[in-house]
């Protein structure tokens, strides 16, 4: 369906549209939560409206790539870096069904 990666679609995309200019990591960093507060609102009362929640889904994880790129930092690396450390606050055998955070464990 799609051709190229999605980060270089991205960047095409912003490149041709000149926006690089407005893509601040501060920029950036309140568009991830002003799109995400739009994520939580189709799940506001109940039932969610699931083609609204893929639409702003999407605009969360487009600028969290942004942001990622903008900082020099890759996306899949930094994501399993952080599963990484996660793995050792919750092992298996301590956190399997159980929603306790880590200290409490």
């Amino acid at each position: 369906m799609h051709e190229k990666p999605v980060l270089e679609a991205l960047r095409e995309f912003v490149a041709e549209r000149e926006w690089a200019q407005f893509h601040t990591p501060e920029n950036l960093a309140k568009s991830i939560s002003i799109e995400a507060a739009e994520l939580l609102e189709c799940f506001q009362w109940g039932d969610a409206d699931l083609a609204s929640a893929k639409d702003e889904l999407a605009d969360v994880l487009t600028y969290c790539l942004l942001l990622a790129d903008r900082l020099g930092l890759n996306a899949d690396t930094i994501v399993m870096d952080k599963l990484a450390k996660t793995q050792e606050k919750y092992p298996v055998d301590k956190a399997r069904g159980r929603s306790e955070k880590y200290d409490r464990l």
